[in-house]
């Protein structure tokens, strides 16, 4: 067994970033570019983190954009952290009735009731508001500016964007496909249409996105594709600031947002991974991928059972995060055998659901996750504006009676969760996991490989993975494995496979108060880097 602390300069791969007076770490180039100018420049975490996370949307448009929703997790040196949920409702008038009676049993893909009103930009109002140093004017300026002239597009974007031009339709056919295909790495994507609206925004805060023409755009755009949208519904949204959660591994405090996210997951999923001799085992190994998945199984049937909008019903949160949930989850794996469906088996225990990160010389630190679901969302955009529309009404369930059965003016499960690590009661590192659903297991094996294997921030993320993703979907396991693995999983029941992408992307700065440094690590499955001054 080889546990790769250290680089080996021998082979591929890259360095952790060290730097003393700022770091930012994302999924594209010109994010952490952005980021970095912007504290060079005097701005602060918030601003950096806002600035580069905007710039996103058009370095990365099949992940996020305008249409989108954000979480972040804030902290002031010295102070308590903060947790802001800018995730979106349903509008008003939907309900879950009209669906079933439409002859749907979930939430119908590609269509405008899978819309949820966009919340992110509320959110970035918030944020630089109470946090920032900086306008939105000044903030928006670098996004605005690659809008208009355009950005390259980058190999592994390239890669995503063919895999998902299918979905586009109409209007966001028109804008994000060049001549019905996906363009190929180096064509520039130029974006006029949300420039436009990045304009309102910069003069008129929330207002220019959520009243006046931008909104109007929206609303029309929807409601002509059949959703059921009204002003109204665009002028209330707003963000929340909430209280994190928190669970120990090994010691380690890891902190997330609370429900609507699924944060609970990554803690329950720590819990019952806790109980295992995780350290024993070959870190890329059959036994340690096999406790790891059946342990994930469980998690997420807890989190399809209990999580959603809090302020639609009663969640048994305490019950996800208690230690002794994850002891009794535990005891129903089997060591040799896959288990073939967690809500059978788990009924007895319950009886009774793209990321940026930067740190500023104040050590200000920022975890902040924007996302529009699915690749390319819901596939529709705005007439006008061009804004790409989130999916996460795909979060809902039509289930009747369901904790998260959908509403109108509800939020469904969420499934992005910006993260942290605390360590002595100071918080040591400002971490993320994309991936959609795969988000709480990689929380919790990212920090198996920290501190149950001792490696590097940069060998933590680089570190192949695996994914089970539900009962009847294939178990995705990466390349990076060793020889043998596949065959060994299948051996034990799972339906092993490797997959056409890589699972996830991840990025973390770990701030090292000792040395003074910040440590910056990047995963090499997406474009990023991480970069510091």
């Amino acid at each position: 067994m080889s546990i790769p602390r250290d680089r080996d300069f021998h082979l591929p791969g890259r360095s952790a970033v060290f730097a003393a007076n700022g770091l930012a770490a994302t999924s594209h180039p010109l994010g952490a570019k952005v980021a970095v100018e912007m504290l060079e420049a005097g701005g602060n975490a918030v601003d950096a983190a806002v600035a580069g996370a905007v710039v996103l949307g058009l370095c990365e448009p099949q992940m996020t954009g305008l249409g989108g929703d954000m979480f972040a997790l804030v902290e002031k040196e010295g102070e308590e952290i903060v947790g802001l949920n800018a995730s979106g409702r349903a509008p008003a008038a939907l309900t879950a009735a009209m669906l079933r009676e439409a002859g749907h049993d979930k939430m119908p893909k590609g269509t405008a009731h899978a819309v949820t009103i966009p919340t992110a930009v509320d959110g970035f109002d918030k944020l630089l508001h109470r946090f920032g140093t900086r306008d939105f004017e000044t903030v928006l300026a670098p996004a605005l500016r690659y809008a208009e002239e355009g950005v390259p597009v980058a190999p592994r974007v390239a890669f995503d964007w063919a895999q998902s031009v299918g979905a586009l339709q109409g209007r966001a056919r028109e804008l994000f496909a060049f001549d019905g295909a996906a363009p190929v790495p180096g064509r520039i994507f130029r974006a006029p249409g949300q420039a436009e609206a990045l304009r309102r925004i910069s003069r008129d805060g929330r207002r220019g996105f959520y009243e006046g023409e931008v909104a109007e755009d929206m609303v029309a755009s929807l409601r002509a594709l059949g959703g059921v949208h009204e002003l109204s519904d665009f002028a209330s949204a707003e963000a929340d600031w909430v209280e994190p959660i928190q669970g120990d591994y090994r010691g380690v405090e890891l902190v997330e947002l609370p429900p609507n996210g699924h944060g609970a997951t990554a803690i329950l999923m720590n819990n019952i991974l806790e109980t295992f001799d995780i350290a024993s085992m070959d870190p890329f190994g059959v036994e340690r991928a096999h406790i790891e998945t059946e342990a994930a199984k469980l998690a997420y049937d807890a989190r399809n059972r209990f999580i959603a909008d809090p302020d639609h019903c009663a969640l048994r949160l305490a019950h996800m995060l208690s230690k002794d949930t994850g002891k009794a989850l535990a005891k129903l794996i089997d060591p040799d055998t896959a288990m073939a469906d967690p809500r059978k088996i788990s009924e007895q225990v319950h009886r009774e659901t793209i990321y940026i990160t930067v740190v500023d010389r104040d050590l200000m630190k920022v975890s902040l996750i924007y996302s529009i679901f699915s690749s390319f969302g819901s596939g529709l955009a705005s007439e006008k504006f061009g804004i790409l529309f989130q999916d996460r009404g795909m979060g809902f369930t039509l289930e009747q009676g369901h904790p998260n059965e959908a509403a109108g003016g509800k939020r469904p499960l969420h499934t992005i969760i910006p993260g942290m690590m605390r360590e002595n009661g100071l918080t040591t590192r400002v971490f993320g996991v994309m991936g959609g659903a795969y988000q709480p297991h990689g929380h919790a094996r990212v920090m198996s490989n920290l501190y149950d294997f001792g490696m590097e921030p940069q060998a933590a993320l680089d570190a192949p993975r695996v994914f089970h993703d539900g009962p009847t979907h294939e178990m995705r396991v990466e390349r990076g494995h060793p020889a043998g693995v596949l065959e060994g999983l299948a051996a034990k029941g799972h339906p092993a496979m490797i997959p056409a992408t890589a699972i996830g992307g991840a990025q973390m700065i770990t701030v090292d108060r000792k040395a003074g440094v910040l440590i910056g690590a990047s995963d090499p499955r997406k474009d990023g880097i991480a970069l510091g001054y």
